[in-house]
């Protein structure tokens, strides 16, 4: 139990790293703006008056703090993501059955929680449906999750490695 707490806190943080420099990358190549976190951070902080649902999360009262909120909530979900797929996997100890295939199709399969929860209940709509623009929210929700999953990727194997240069 331990040791996939362990497991998932660095392979999480590792592939939101991942996410996080994708995101730099293509704000800096092709000035796409870089998600914003404030507005998970409001959302986040505005749970603890009861308000789980917004008409525009932009219009809600703002919270102290959101922006650190928001960005503690990114990797902590992070974490939780690389949690779930080490129990899906079935990995603890060698996670050598991890593939770059499971890990991005997993890492596509999380996309259902931004659709279905987070834009709905932060004013998006249902995937994404009240967005200005709908299908590029989509589009980018989408290939922000797949990279998350090469993120997944990338972090189980530089954790093998590091464990096993440590060993």
């Amino acid at each position: 139990m331990i040791e996939w707490i362990i497991n998932s806190v660095l392979i999480g943080i590792g592939a939101t790293i991942v996410l996080d420099l994708w995101s730099l990358f293509i704000e800096k190549l092709f000035n796409v703006p870089p998600l914003n976190w404030r507005m998970v951070g409001r959302w986040v902080g505005l749970m603890s008056d009861g308000k789980f649902y917004h008409q525009n999360i932009s219009q809600s009262k703002a919270v102290n703090n959101e922006l650190l909120i928001g960005w503690v909530t990114h990797y902590i979900i992070g974490v939780i993501f690389a949690g779930a797929f080490l129990l899906i996997v079935n990995e603890s100890v060698t996670l050598t059955s991890v593939s770059f295939l499971s890990s991005v199709i997993f890492g596509m399969v999380t996309v259902v929680f931004p659709f279905c929860i987070m834009q709905p209940c932060m004013g998006l709509g249902f995937v994404a449906s009240k967005a200005p623009k709908p299908n590029i929210a989509r589009i980018r929700s989408l290939i922000n999750h797949m990279v998350f999953g090469v993120g997944l990727y990338v972090a189980t194997l530089t954790y093998i490695t590091v464990n096993q240069s440590l060993t």
